[in-house]
């Protein structure tokens, strides 16, 4: 599915520049008609095409304002996933480390978080599924659970009780 265009600052920006050129030429136009002059009806028209004009430019800066505060928001919601993420994995090393996982152990772990299978797990460590399902059991059993879901909501729940530290200094490290 392909992503709707607000998504893109890119074809946003291109649409302002193309309603900049259409507005230039309107205003271009307006400009003329009045350094031409007109009469009767003509001038009713001057004022509707001028009015026009002036909305079409005052549509450009609002949607110039809407288009940086969405990229502001963005490059913050970006940051906030980054401490999000660096806070996750500083709580998954720290259990892993309390639970004396090995090495291997630890491997697998990281693999099953990231939601892969055991056989996807067999194979970048191209190990058999049954020595990938050996060490998910000392895992669970190391962790005090009893199954993937259950892994994931015990570091979830120890990410939520830790919290995320959002200050500029936190982000700045």
């Amino acid at each position: 599915m392909t992503q709707a265009a607000p998504d893109r600052p890119v074809v946003v920006a291109a649409l302002i520049a193309l309603q900049s050129l259409c507005a230039a030429y309107f205003l271009v136009d307006v400009l003329h008609d009045v350094l031409v002059g007109g009469q009767g009806s003509f001038e009713a028209f001057l004022v509707a095409e001028t009015l026009a004009t002036l909305a079409l430019i005052a549509g450009i800066a609002f949607e110039i304002r809407v288009l940086f505060r969405l990229l502001e928001r963005k490059a913050h919601l970006e940051q906030q996933v980054s401490l999000a993420a660096r806070a996750f994995h500083d709580v998954v090393d720290a259990r892993f480390a309390q639970w004396g996982l090995t090495a291997a152990e630890r491997d697998v772990a990281h693999f099953t978080v990231k939601g892969m299978s055991i056989s996807e797990i067999a194979g970048l460590r191209h190990s058999a599924a049954g020595t990938v399902k050996s060490q998910l059991n000392a895992i669970y059993r190391k962790a005090g659970v009893g199954n993937r879901g259950e892994l994931l909501s015990l570091l979830i729940e120890d990410l939520v009780a830790t919290g995320i530290e959002t200050s500029p200094a936190t982000a700045a490290s």
